[in-house]
């Protein structure tokens, strides 16, 4: 099973996704997708128990040829970095799953198919080491997220999917660029090959294929000012569509930044870090003051994306064990917090049809069950100490002051923000006074919903109070990053 367990991985969710286009009944459709991603998520823990974290190099290796005559290979394989995302991809598909069960009601099979197929090819950019089966992979996403925000979106969907289609196909025709343009050094298309010469390209070609890859990754994760796409794509986008474009998708963009711009361009890597740094700088600040101005809950998490992946890409570019290591746990927290902050939301806009902050004023005093989980996300998103993202952001502020302490003193006021921002929202939605609005009679969470919160809560205390499970997992393959960085 070990040898074939990254295959299974990849072609179960497509799998799934076949069997759930024969299927007519809608209840049997969504119990059908809900146990068939819980299974790939049991399926995928071997991942962690069996993977060597004082091992470096890439484990779980499946190589094949499968166009000799381009020179490309089915190649997979995951290291300390990879392993802990495919984690999070095969945590949160069944929560997605779960938060749709009574928001999607119609064309309910396309949906759960998107939903599958999307996970499939998450799982592939995590684990290809292949550019051409990456690649591939890339590309796949994108038409499922697409559908998910044009079909199953709100008013403005149709722009939103093409707001996201148009930004993210020009960063995938750089990505294109890259990839060519290395296979032409390299001979072939292998990752682990383009890492092993990445110190002997020249100089300027280092410079060109780094501005490539930058301008891709930058987009999707995305940075400052490449930012306009992701606030219309969260809003419009199903609760769902929200939850895997900030808990997963984002992080395609940073895992790129670890996975080849660093090893593979590291004299251009450098030459770049600076201003990339002050952009990641900006991005916090920038991030944290839009969202403080925003009155609808999704706009408002989703400007907050912005200030916390900025966080990520300063401590990637920051060339330290401590920044790396805190970028990639920023990376994980991020998708736990946000995943548990859009799922919210969109368990306040099942019932009462808007996310204006100032409607929703006092609601959260008639759901104490709710108001729990919201401001448990919420302390985690101003990574308040004790929860996940205080560990990731400290150790990445650590990285920063050693690295510059003037840029991480101009970030402190985006920091405030999202304390301001967080607290505001929680003071309202569970503490502000109703508008003229009885919301006695609304409901609180159910056993869905609880059981959909409950994993996402565990692991922001889990991480938050013991984070060395996860912090030996990726030390060693990030050391092995800095290595070929310094080469």
């Amino acid at each position: 099973m070990k040898e074939h367990l990254l295959s299974v991985l990849l072609f179960a969710p497509l799998a799934a996704a076949a069997v759930a286009a024969a299927i007519s009944n809608e209840r049997v459709l969504r119990w059908w997708a809900l146990v068939s991603s819980l299974a790939i998520a049991a399926i995928s823990l071997p991942l962690y128990t069996g993977y060597i974290a004082t091992q470096t190099g890439f484990q779980f290796v499946e190589h094949c040829s499968w166009i000799p005559s381009l020179k490309i290979d089915y190649h997979l394989g995951v290291d300390g970095i990879s392993v802990l995302l495919i984690l999070l991809t095969t945590l949160i598909t069944p929560l997605c799953v779960a938060c749709s069960w009574t928001y999607i009601s119609k064309r309910v099979k396309e949906f759960m198919v998107c939903m599958l197929v999307m996970e499939s090819a998450m799982i592939g950019v995590f684990s290809a080491l292949d550019l051409v089966l990456f690649y591939v992979c890339w590309e796949a996403m994108l038409i499922p997220m697409t559908l998910l925000i044009g079909v199953w979106g709100g008013q403005r969907k149709i722009y939103a999917a093409l707001k996201f289609f148009i930004y993210t196909m020009a960063g995938s025709v750089m990505l294109l660029v890259a990839i060519v343009a290395l296979r032409i050094q390299v001979g072939s298309f292998s990752i682990p090959d383009m890492i092993a010469s990445g110190s002997t390209f020249a100089q300027n070609f280092q410079l060109w294929v780094f501005g490539a890859f930058f301008l891709s990754f930058a987009i999707k994760v995305p940075m400052f000012p490449f930012h306009t796409w992701l606030p219309a794509a969260h809003v419009e986008a199903p609760t769902a569509g929200s939850v895997i474009l900030a808990s997963v998708l984002l992080k395609m963009g940073t895992y790129g930044f670890l996975r080849f711009c660093l090893p593979i361009t590291p004299y251009a890597a450098h030459y770049f870090a600076p201003a990339i740094m002050m952009m990641s700088v900006v991005a916090v600040i920038y991030g944290g003051l839009a969202a403080l101005g925003q009155s609808d809950l999704k706009k408002l998490v989703a400007y907050s994306s912005v200030a916390h992946m900025g966080f990520a890409t300063f401590g990637i570019f920051s060339f330290t064990q401590s920044g790396l290591e805190g970028a990639t746990l920023v990376m994980i927290n991020h998708g736990v917090t946000t995943g548990a902050l859009f799922i919210c939301v969109g368990i306040l806009y099942e019932r009462l049809h808007t996310r204006d902050i100032n409607i929703l004023a006092g609601v959260g005093k008639y759901m104490p069950v709710f108001s729990t989980f919201l401001g448990l996300a919420c302390f985690s998103s101003m990574a308040f100490p004790g929860t996940n993202s205080f560990v990731g952001e400290f150790l990445v502020m650590v990285a920063g002051f050693s690295v510059s302490k003037t840029l991480m003193l101009c970030a402190v006021p985006g920091i405030v923000a999202a304390a301001a921002y967080n607290l505001r929202m929680l003071q309202k939605v569970c503490y502000g006074t109703p508008n003229n609005r009885d919301y006695s009679a609304i409901a609180d969470l159910n056993l869905r919903e609880i059981l959909t919160l409950a994993p996402l809560a565990v692991f922001i205390v889990w991480i938050g109070f013991h984070p060395q499970p996860f912090l030996d997992v990726m030390r060693d393959s990030l050391a092995h990053v800095l290595a070929q960085l310094g080469r």
